[in-house]
């Protein structure tokens, strides 16, 4: 008996997180209620640490409960027999509780947090389960005796008395539960109630299912198939109310019923102005869970949440953006921004639950509110070492998302983490991580922060095997940071890993897996682990130009710029827009100059091939003499052959301001080089400068700063590596030149790239 109740006792899915946030959110969100109705005038109801660029070796289940037919037996003395077992079961559960408190670790409830709100409003209850609103306690003896006439009396139950006695079963002792499920009375009391379900009414099946929920019936059973079928029957015929209590009660049984939210949807596109406001927030709520729900649904409820904006108390707020986050519906730009103005309005009452939230929308819709943020950074470092790392960790990636970087924001994140990154899942680490990368900051305890967190990588390893992308985002991260842990590189790029990050994670993984592998390749240069096939190089190099390109292709500012150096330096085969670094994700310009500062015409793909051509044809007999070659050494015919080949070639040369204008460049020696058939070292010289020009944007940026991301920066650290000097066409400069006269904006480039190689 011991081992059936272990096994019918329905499991709790439990993530530790703070007492603040989520054990505290019903009681601060009540303050926040009373509060913010005030406001708005109304009465209130153990290895060796990482260093940086080095190298680091750091080393619901259910029963399977059948329904039975018949049992001749008086199912009641199970209850007894019971007892002794489930008390050392509930002492066995409570001790445990002792020692996670303890541990001062609390627990986030999955299921009842994020319900909160619904005890916000009486009118709530009117279309929502509340567990603690039962029925009168059924003691054991009436329920012994209800089980044993469904066992005598099975064939003559009305329909009316089968609902009825099923809901006062739902009433027995919480402890006895477990008992009921497992006796065959009560199995035949459920295959009656199915037999007969074509006879209840709307509110019938309710109660049913409401009894259902209440005794914490197996969500997998196959007997809610035929509920779930006869509830999308009645669909049409059932009041809004009653059609968010069913999606309530499925929710909180936690089965996904897709067929009946589908109808329910199509219902309310026809019906959606007659909702509530409480119906809306526990709608959005809804469909939150069930993670999906068509556009233009939402977008009917965005009108609404605008038309009930000035009602709207914060942690509504914080339920409406953690529906539309869950589901994957954008809100405008305008109501992120009413959000936003009225959680400063009284952010110091805003629970830590509701704000993370709210920060979570932000982070999906892009907005960047600014005054948000700054109140954000002067409540979030108290708020951060109560808060649970889950969501600290919510507030770490959104803080990277919108690239906003508030140091005491982040150092209270790096202080809180290393004690309790037990805690952390391998989503966690791999989001922190990330994050502090991403936003290219290192905390004042960097190197106590980033060992704990690479020696909770290797603790979890059966885990990033389940999550194999957690594990590339971990070492991205680590690598903006200049942190290498190369037995975690190794792993990651063997051809097991590999196989398995690409078979197993939903996203694409290749451009992680080519940025990584290329990045290893130039900062670790005594690395001997694993490294990616040529075959996966071609492709993260082919999917990341192909993207580089047809972005920067429909940039006006981009183009221009490239027309102007081509035209400053004497044509395009001055100058090459190609990805130096293709692993990096973003394209270059490169120039390359002589010892004497001048442009080398070194890109040979920006001459057509049919002038090639005619070029081969007309100079077919010029014979490479020593008179020739002293001359072409000395420049002395370059004026005459340089309009001769332009001539033949169909372009025309260009005539620019007496400083710019000049090509600077020996295409003379690069034509003659072709035509004789010699090697390209034999004419052009080896550069002695090699310039990578960046055409940057905001979004390389952190917010409102000149401070480059974590990916951005890496970039410019291997180009420096690699012998490159970088030059940036910074956005700041670039764009409001593009209204100034060409003059201007050519004199603007030649500044940048000769000065720039000096």
């Amino acid at each position: 008996m011991a081992a059936i109740l272990q096994l019918l006792k329905p499991i709790r899915y439990w993530t530790f997180c703070n007492h603040f946030t989520y054990s505290a959110t019903q009681s601060v969100a009540w303050r926040n209620m009373r509060s913010y109705m005030w406001h708005k005038g109304q009465n209130s109801p153990e290895n060796s640490l990482c260093h940086p660029a080095r190298k680091v070796n750091i080393c619901s289940t259910s029963a399977a409960w059948r329904i039975l037919t018949t049992v001749n037996t008086l199912p009641g003395l199970e209850f007894c027999r019971a007892s002794a077992s489930k008390a050392s079961t509930l002492n066995l559960h409570s001790s445990r509780a002792m020692r996670i408190n303890e541990e001062d670790v609390e627990t986030f409830d999955s299921l009842e947090d994020p319900r909160v709100f619904l005890q916000l409003r009486p009118e709530y209850q009117l279309h929502s389960y509340n567990k603690s609103v039962t029925c009168q306690p059924l003691s054991v003896s009436e329920g012994e005796l209800i089980l044993h006439k469904v066992t005598v009396y099975q064939d003559n139950l009305q329909p009316q008395i089968i609902v009825d006695y099923i809901c006062k079963l739902s009433s027995l002792p919480a402890e006895q539960h477990p008992v009921l499920l497992s006796s065959t009375s009560f199995a035949l009391l459920c295959q009656l109630s199915v037999k007969n379900i074509h006879l209840f009414d709307a509110p019938d099946l309710i109660s049913i299912l409401k009894a259902f929920v209440s005794l914490g019936i197996p969500h997998s059973h196959s007997m809610l198939d035929v509920f779930e079928t006869n509830f999308c029957h009645k669909v049409w015929g059932m009041s809004l109310d009653q059609l968010l209590l069913v999606a309530d009660l499925w929710r909180y049984l936690g089965r996904r019923v897709p067929r009946f939210l589908k109808i329910f949807y199509s219902y309310l596109n026809l019906h959606w102005k007659d909702l509530s406001l409480s119906q809306l927030i526990h709608l959005i709520y809804i469909i939150g869970e069930s993670r999906q729900a068509p556009q233009d649904l939402m977008q009917k409820l965005e009108s609404l949440i605008l038309k009930y904006i000035d009602l709207i108390n914060l942690e509504e707020i914080g339920s409406i953006c953690l529906g539309f986050f869950k589901s994957s519906s954008s809100l405008s730009e305008f109501v992120m921004r009413k959000f936003g103005d009225l959680a400063c309005a009284d952010m110091q009452h805003l629970s830590s639950y509701a704000l993370v939230n709210i920060l979570k929308m932000f982070r999906f819709t892009h907005v960047d509110h600014v005054n948000f943020m700054k109140q954000f950074g002067q409540i979030a470092p108290q708020r951060i070492p109560s808060l649970g790392v889950q969501g600290v960790m919510h507030l770490t990636l959104a803080c990277s998302a919108l690239r906003f970087l508030d140091e005491r924001v982040m150092n209270a994140v790096a202080a809180s983490l290393p004690p309790r990154v037990a805690y952390c899942r391998s989503k966690d680490v791999a989001k922190i991580l990330w994050s502090f990368g991403t936003l290219n900051y290192k905390p004042p305890n960097a190197e106590e922060f980033y060992s704990s967190l690479i020696n909770e990588i290797h603790r979890k390893m059966l885990e990033f095997n389940r999550y194999p992308e957690h594990l590339l985002t971990c070492l991205l991260g680590l690598a903006f940071s200049e942190y290498f842990p190369v037995e975690l590189i190794d792993f990651a790029l063997s051809p097991g890993f590999v196989r398995l990050a690409q078979e197993r994670s939903k996203f694409e993984v290749t451009k992680e897996l080519y940025t990584l592998d290329g990045t290893v390749g130039i900062e670790c240069p005594d690395y001997r682990g694993n490294r990616l096939s040529s075959q996966l190089q071609q492709e993260g190099s082919e999917m990341l130009w192909n993207l580089a390109r047809k972005d920067m292709s429909s940039k006006p500012e981009f183009l221009e710029a490239l027309f102007l150096l081509e035209t400053m330096l004497g044509g395009p085969q001055y100058v090459k827009h190609h990805m130096i670094l293709p692993h990096t994700r973003s394209s270059d310009l490169e120039v390359q100059l002589d010892v004497n500062m001048k442009p080398l015409p070194f890109n040979r793909e920006a001459i057509p091939i049919e002038d090639v051509a005619k070029l081969r044809l007309k100079h077919v007999g010029v014979n490479l003499t020593d008179d020739l070659m002293n001359q072409l050494l000395k420049g002395k015919s370059r004026g005459h052959s340089q309009g001769e080949i332009e001539s033949d070639s169909g372009q025309q040369p260009l005539k620019l301001e007496e400083e710019t204008a000049k090509p600077v460049g020996s295409s003379l020696c690069n034509q003659v080089d072709r035509l004789a058939g010699l090697s390209p070292p034999t004419c052009l010289q080896a550069p002695q400068v090699k310039l990578a020009i960046q055409l940057t944007n905001r979004n390389q940026y952190c917010y409102g700063s000149r401070d480059l991301l974590g990916l951005h920066n890496m970039k410019r650290r291997q180009l420096n590596q690699l012998g490159y000097r970088v030059v940036e066409l910074s956005h700041w400069e670039w764009l409001p030149l593009l209204k100034r006269t060409r003059l201007e904006k050519l004199a603007f480039l030649h500044e940048k790239v000769f000065t720039s190689a000096l």
